[in-house]
């Protein structure tokens, strides 16, 4: 029997974790995230769940079930604040510890469990050795986003959230904690800096905005974080967990921005939005996990997973997005492929962010091709690729194609045009496939001869009215 492919998103379509902090624990890759709604008004609003891959498969997810739930937490016992972005870390005692924050308070709470994918338990609040919580002592920030490390006796917390232009937030804090995984032994230092404070550090253009992780290979640290321009993942490097951290640059952006491969280096490839992620090595070879932005909003994001290559020097240089990211190498050219792995998505109305993110960023409606699915959040419904109105293209990368000649699209929608199958964004079409008004999801064929070797597929829509995409098979 055939291995599984890998796909992006990794998780089944109808499941929004994202923030993903990646672990192997026991042979298994743990992921830890906040879980999103579908159609959620919100960010965050169900409970923690995991999921776990074998270490060799990243194709084969189990889900874990919910590991923590919102109301577990002494603060929020009615359920009026969400759980944000969480990570785990291994302690002295050999048991897993989870740290998070509520996202209308200022303080970092831990839970607690025996294993790594069970149900967490709540264990305190970080806190100085006076009992005052982090984050409430007179000249404390805010805490947001926790990212944890542990080193024998010692656990390194990084926390912070500053946005564009905010002079009140100074950056990315380290804490350090002692054994009981609760109790301050080094108070907070800025490790990377925010923007209003970032004049000669060098990370000019780069400043920390939120989502600080930790990751150590060798004998560097790597703090990797989302910059003010929110898309991107960043990352700076240092020999100590607590100082000295240098901006290195982008392993990731989830609008492709700065590749200039095959594309402008300015020109965004997807709608982009906020993003948080980190590095993990896994059965030898490393990768990002981060996410990506669904349904038209900023609410509803998924998780995917990228290679990545270090370079001698340790510094990483920045991964394309794509569809098959978990399989490490291109899907088979050949057989039916869902559309909701398309990694870029766009049309000639290009923005850069969903849902109102950014500066110049506007509300998602019925102009831009979007990522969505039937049903209400929770629902086992397949996703598919909604409003492609005239000049909306669907990119799918990468293919080992051989001998492929016929191409079929499944379409519903109040439509009247074709599909232009390219294997470049702004390539020349190798064929058409004409599509109709149609209430129901119906197959269209023509044929269109993909040329042998790896290949992106693109699928741009012209004509009129608006066209639902589900799924393109190869043959």
């Amino acid at each position: 029997m055939a291995k599984k492919q890998g796909f992006n998103p990794y998780l089944p379509s109808w499941e929004y974790i994202p923030d993903g902090e990646p672990y192997v624990f026991e042979g298994r890759v743990y992921v830890y995230g906040s879980h999103d709604r579908f159609n959620g008004h919100a960010f965050c609003l169900n409970d923690y769940a995991c999921w776990s891959a074998p270490e060799d498969n990243l194709a084969d997810w189990q889900y874990e079930g919910v590991i923590y739930e919102t109301t577990d937490d002494p603060l929020n016992t009615e359920g009026s604040m969400c759980l944000y972005a969480p990570d785990v870390t291994v302690g002295p005692d050999g048991r897993y510890y989870l740290y998070y924050v509520l996202d209308k308070a200022p303080v970092v709470s831990v839970a607690v469990c025996d294993k790594p994918g069970g149900k967490y338990e709540f264990y305190g609040y970080v806190s100085y050795a006076d009992g005052i919580r982090l984050g409430e002592k007179e000249g404390d920030e805010p805490q947001f986003d926790p990212g944890v490390l542990t080193e024998g006796e010692n656990t390194y917390l990084y926390t912070g959230f500053c946005g564009y232009g905010d002079s009140s937030r100074h950056g990315a804090m380290a804490t350090v904690l002692g054994p009981d995984m609760l109790t301050i032994t080094e108070e907070p230092v800025f490790v990377v800096p925010s923007q209003p404070y970032s004049k000669g550090s060098g990370f000019e253009g780069y400043e920390f905005f939120e989502a600080p992780s930790i990751r150590k290979r060798g004998d560097i640290y790597y703090l990797i974080y989302s910059s003010v321009s929110m898309h991107e993942l960043c990352y700076a490097t240092s020999l100590h967990p607590a100082k000295g951290f240098t901006y290195q640059g982008v392993i990731v952006s989830n609008c492709d921005l700065h590749i200039d491969t095959y594309k402008p280096a300015d020109q965004p490839m997807a709608y982009g939005g906020n993003n948080h992620g980190s590095i993990v090595q896994i059965h030898g070879a490393w990768y990002i996990f981060y996410h990506r932005h669904t349904h038209g909003t900023a609410f509803c994001r998924q998780g995917c997973i990228e290679r990545i290559e270090f370079r001698e020097d340790g510094t990483i240089p920045q991964a394309e997005i794509t569809s098959c990211g978990p399989n490490g190498g291109p899907l088979e050219g050949r057989g039916e492929y869902p559309a909701y792995l398309a990694c870029h998505l766009f049309c000639k109305d290009q923005e850069m962010y969903t849902g109102g993110f950014g500066r110049t960023g506007a509300w998602m409606d019925s102009r831009f091709p979007k990522i969505t699915q039937d049903g209400r959040d929770g629902d086992e419904e397949a996703g598919y690729i909604a409003n492609m109105t005239d000049s909306a293209a669907a990119g799918f990368k990468y293919f080992a194609c051989e001998g492929i000649n016929r191409v079929t699209i499944k379409v519903r929608g109040y439509c009247q045009g074709e599909f232009e199958v390219k294997t470049s964004w702004n390539g020349p079409a190798l064929g058409r496939i004409p599509v109709g008004f149609t209430n129901i999801w119906q197959d269209y064929t023509a044929e269109v001869a993909i040329p042998d070797g790896v290949q992106a597929l693109y699928f741009t829509y012209t004509g009129n009215g608006g066209a639902s995409l589900a799924s393109f098979t190869l043959e």
